[in-house]
């Protein structure tokens, strides 16, 4: 049967696997310019081109086989498919670390983007233990590991980068061994084996789990929404440092601490103000009011003289966070205990794809809008092109989704 209150252990293990995927994506980015560099012994603009490259194949990994590890979680349980993903988040690490060539960053890069999926199975096993109206808040503190994640990843991967740009990767690998460890022994199964559903391949590949959330009332729909959002957020890692570094002159130490800033409050906001907000708005009030701040917060970058305001935009910025852990709870409500893994599994390939295809989109923006042949030149384009999908997602919203009436079950 299933655990429906596994321990706190338990807990802490789901919640530090979730922030290690999102320090592990954070550690590379102080330190991958120095480690192709050496590694490829290639200049930087040569090194830049690589790295764009190494961020495609994270992506489309996490595309391609999200899916296939929440469907295999839905058929095997969610315990051994978490460990086996921490396993080979440890392993990629190593293999960072080592990496003789850029061939072997690019096959690091892809294994992390497999093993960093194991969000998708962290999300099903939230799914499973959390009732219905708290989900979101539970969604919210994933979505704190990740916030958590990106300050803590940055921060690592410059310090211990002054050591050597291999180094962030060894402690990196013994953290996530450390961590197996830890799940062996605290982490229980929480999908009884009378509520699973064999592995089915046309269910698990990317657009067979499009397909199926036909079947699904509202679940396509909100896809459709969420891919709108993740797409706009793009604009954040593709063009955060090159806006500063253009606009106003940004060192990598002050792009460091906006980062860390960005992270910071987007943490308070999915992991401490989600479940309050939850409680006084509902989740589709609260979503709106994420999308709402999202369009100010664009609009204002944009229009920013200098760092004061850029950083009080930040703040304004913070309830975005709702936005991704509302939308996961309202279609988590909209299928089945033993489609909980495959759900997480298509919300995993839609961010991904999104994200993916959204940081290629912006930094093309951006490059074209800096020639002086282009008929506006700006940096601040990006935001107001995001600030446009910020406004199509959440009128899109409005259309979409409408409320159940409370009393439709009545009679």
């Amino acid at each position: 049967m299933t655990n429906p209150t596994p321990s706190k252990y338990a807990m802490a293990f789901i919640f530090l696997t979730v922030l290690l995927d999102m320090v592990g994506f954070g550690l590379i980015i102080p330190v991958q310019p120095a480690l192709i560099k050496t590694v490829g012994h290639l200049e930087i603009g040569d090194a830049s081109i690589i790295a764009g490259w190494m961020f495609f194949a994270f992506s489309a990994t996490q595309f391609l086989f999200g899916p296939a590890l929440g469907s295999l979680s839905d058929d095997y349980g969610r315990r051994p498919l978490l460990l086996l993903a921490v396993f080979g988040l440890g392993i990629d690490y190593l293999i960072t670390a080592l990496a003789p060539s850029i061939f072997w960053l690019f096959i690091g890069r892809t294994f992390a983007g497999l093993c960093g999926a194991s969000y998708v199975i962290a999300n099903a096993y939230i799914a499973d233990i959390t009732a219905p109206e708290n989900r979101a808040k539970a969604f919210g503190l994933m979505g704190a590991a990740f916030g958590l994640g990106f300050v803590i990843g940055p921060a690592i991967g410059g310090l211990l980068g002054a050591f050597g740009p291999r180094v962030p990767f060894y402690v990196a690998a013994a953290v996530s061994m450390l961590n197996l460890v830890f799940g062996w022994f605290a982490l229980p199964e929480t999908l009884g084996k009378d509520q699973r559903r064999p592995f089915d391949a046309a269910r698990a590949n990317p657009i067979g789990t499009f397909k199926v959330f036909a079947s699904y009332p509202n679940i396509l729909p909100l896809s459709l929404l969420m891919a709108i959002y993740f797409f706009g957020s793009s604009v954040y890692p593709a063009g955060w440092a090159f806006w500063g570094n253009a606009k106003y002159g940004w060192s990598p130490e002050a792009i460091g601490v906006t980062l860390a800033c960005f992270g910071i409050v987007s943490a308070f906001v999915q992991g401490v103000l989600t479940g309050p907000a939850v409680k006084l708005m509902g989740e589709r009030s609260a979503a709106m009011v994420g999308l709402f701040m999202a369009i100010i917060s664009t609009i204002g970058f944009a229009n920013s003289p200098n760092l004061t305001l850029v950083l009080i935009f930040l703040v304004l910025h913070s309830p975005e966070g709702f936005v991704h852990p509302m939308l996961s709870a309202l279609m988590s409500k909209e299928v089945p205990a033993d489609a909980q893994g495959e759900l997480q599994g298509g919300i995993s390939s839609i961010m991904s794809l999104s994200m993916l295809f959204g940081t290629v989109f912006f930094t093309q923006i951006f490059g074209y809008f800096l020639k002086p042949g282009a008929w506006v030149t700006s940096p601040d384009v990006i935001y107001y092109v995001a600030s446009a999908l910020f406004v199509t997602t959440l009128l899109l919203f409005l259309v979409i989704y409408r409320p159940k009436p409370k009393n439709m079950t009545a009679n």
